[in-house]
């Protein structure tokens, strides 16, 4: 008796237990009938006791078949609980409802014969739905890091060498997923051999000192494209501060690069043309001396002359510098140029025969040459000018013969193209293509070619003034030149102009009569700070008639006129001048006198030649000049 009440309880104990536990648990026997089923399964599928003890099976085959969404899975519970042998493993169990069990169904063996089905669910619908919001999160993160272009990274410091990859940064460093061995050793590898150095110390003073992993470096892709990616990181540490991971992220910055290499790039050239525009500046006063000096002395030296050559000689060296100071100018956009509207097709197609013959047999010169014309503003003989370097360097590239191809084409440049190219702006263009089949530039050589006197040419074979004069002329008229080039497979230049509106041309003036030695009786103001081109004004026109009032600065010349009782007929100034300029004068002088004819001396243009009270732009004079251009020049203004 006390046996049988030991076992009662245990019994009861165990049904107790069953039926306080968090799964759902089900038992048959061979014959159907349900043996055992605790709260948790009633909960599960909605059942109450009365039904399942009034129908058995049936009500649980029911739910089972409306509410389970894989209907396979409850056919196959279905016969595992009817009587055929269980797979004894486990299954996901969808309710339409949201919810998920786990399904696992095991024989019941008693003495090694089958008695039973137990079938036991657990709900696992907390942990899906957790793994659910973690896989969504995980997916937001990595959308956003694809937006951002920013991967990430984790590194692994317990002596294991494994690196995990974001799917973002497998994209930046141009390795398929899947492909990525995830060893330290392997992204290394892929940084560019001359940054390695500086990666690996920056790696390890992290995390030996806890200075901020933050660096900018190079990676080489497996398909050779170099791109720059910029770093940053932090050392997670254990308890006791040993460090246990870094953390970091990587973000492809290449584009980036190019913009400001290519805005460092223009603020150089900026800088550069400003300096070269000074020198020259300086220089043309110089030149306007020597040579003017030298005319005027091959005026009094007669032919036979032992000293005639030799004067001859410096006025030669004179205009030769003077070609140097205006290329010099050309590349500061400060050449006096002739600008008028010409159509860039017409150009090329009176050039192209030209450089035929001047590139030689060996290099065939092809022209594609727009339908539509591409009338531009500038000075053609200055665009003539440069296609003609352009071509000169072209055949030195090209010391085996090859294919020279001028383009021309109107193109629109959108906003993205035109931040690839600062510092031009988005609009529409007439294009210039000069493109060769020669050996090709490196980047670096590439970033320099702009500069004046730069030349990868051998010494006294160039002056590495080409193409900065190129440079200059196109900048001057607004315009832009870029270059493509690589090592082995040619060059490509294009030239952008801006087009012009054309408008109905005035009627040109009739041509003025001028004598071989033009004088005068008129009264002259001339202002010039430079001593030497100011005495040559007075030695070239001391015999000619005029009554010369020569001053130093603005502040001087104002005082002469002040002094002076009669009329002031022209004013010969230069241009730039310490303390007041020559324009600030001439406003000054046509204030006082209106109409006065005006005459600037300059070596460079300026932004703004108006003079209050003029209709017209003053006349120039550009340095380095001669008596006979000066003396020409005056009676032209004059005789107006």
């Amino acid at each position: 008796m006390k046996d049988r009440d030991s076992l009662e309880e245990t019994i009861a104990l165990l049904k107790a237990t069953l039926d306080a536990t968090h799964d759902a648990i089900l038992v048959v026997d061979l014959d159907q009938r349900i043996l055992f089923y605790n709260r948790q399964y009633l909960k599960m599928f909605g059942l109450t006791a009365e039904e399942l003890e009034r129908g058995g099976l049936a009500p649980v085959l029911q739910r089972m078949r409306r509410e389970i969404e894989d209907s396979e899975l409850v056919g196959r519970t279905e016969r595992e609980l009817l009587g055929e042998p269980a797979a004894e493993r486990l299954d996901v169990m969808r309710f339409k409802d949201g919810r998920v069990y786990e399904r696992y169904v095991a024989p019941i063996c008693i003495g090694g014969r089958t008695v039973g089905r137990v079938a036991s669910f657990r709900d696992i619908g907390p942990s899906v739905h957790t793994a659910q919001a973690l896989e969504q999160h995980r997916t937001f993160l990595e959308q956003a890091q694809e937006v951002a272009h920013i991967g990430s990274w984790v590194a692994e410091l317990d002596g294991s060498n494994r690196l995990g990859w974001s799917t973002e940064s497998h994209r930046i460093f141009g390795v398929p997923l899947g492909a990525f061995d995830g060893t330290v050793d392997a992204f290394f590898a892929l940084v560019h051999p001359d940054d390695r150095q500086n990666v690996r110390a920056a790696s390890a003073a992290a995390v030996e000192t806890g200075a901020p992993y933050d660096i900018v470096h190079r990676v080489l892709r497996e398909d050779g494209n170099v791109r720059w990616v910029h770093e940053q990181a932090k050392i997670l540490r254990d308890d006791k501060g040993a460090p246990i991971r870094m953390i970091g992220t990587v973000q492809d910055i290449t584009g980036r690069r190019l913009l400001e290499d290519q805005l460092r790039q223009s603020q150089k050239m900026e800088a550069i043309g400003r300096l070269a525009g000074g020198i020259a500046h300086d220089l043309n006063n110089a030149l306007t001396a020597i040579a003017g000096y030298a005319e005027l002395a091959l005026n009094e030296v007669k032919q036979g002359h032992p000293a005639r050559p030799d004067v001859e000689e410096i006025r030669r060296a004179a205009e030769r510098a003077g070609s140097v100071t205006r290329q010099l100018l050309a590349f500061s956009r400060k050449q006096l140029l002739e600008p008028r509207i010409f159509d860039i097709n017409d150009t090329i197609t009176g050039i192209a025969r030209l450089l035929s013959r001047l590139l030689g047999a060996d290099i065939h010169v092809q022209t594609r040459l727009s339908e539509k014309a591409l009338r531009v503003l500038g000075d053609p003989g200055q665009v003539e000018q440069a296609v003609i370097n352009l071509a000169l360097n072209a055949r030195d590239a090209m010391p085996n013969g090859g294919l020279l191809v001028l383009t021309t084409t109107m193109e629109a440049v959108d906003e993205e193209t035109a931040r690839n190219h600062v510092p031009m702006p988005p609009g529409t263009y007439a294009v210039l293509t000069v493109t060769d089949t020669g050996h090709g530039m490196p980047l670096e050589t590439q970033a320099r070619i702009f500069e004046p006197f730069f030349t990868t040419k051998d010494v006294g074979k160039g002056t590495g003034l080409g193409l900065s004069m190129v440079y200059g002329t196109l900048k001057q008229i607004g315009g832009f030149i870029f270059v493509e080039s690589e090592v082995g497979r040619g060059t490509t230049f294009k030239l952008y102009f801006p087009p012009a509106v054309v408008k109905p041309a005035p009627p040109a003036p009739p041509p003025a009569a001028h004598e071989d030695h033009p004088t005068g009786t008129e009264t002259l103001l001339v202002v010039e700070d430079e001593t030497a081109v100011r005495n040559l004004v007075a030695s070239a026109l001391r015999h000619d008639g005029y009554q010369l009032l020569l001053a130093s600065s603005a502040e001087e010349a104002m005082k002469l006129v002040e002094a002076h009782s009669g009329r002031i007929d022209l004013l010969l100034t230069d241009a730039i001048m310490p303390g007041k300029s020559g324009l600030e004068l001439a406003n000054m002088m046509v204030a006082k006198q209106p109409g006065l004819p005006v005459i600037v001396m300059s070596g460079y243009t300026e932004e703004n030649l108006s003079i209050s009270g003029l209709t017209e732009p003053p006349a120039m004079l550009q340095k380095p000049f001669t008596p006979r251009d000066l003396r020409r020049r005056i009676r032209e203004v004059l005789d107006r």
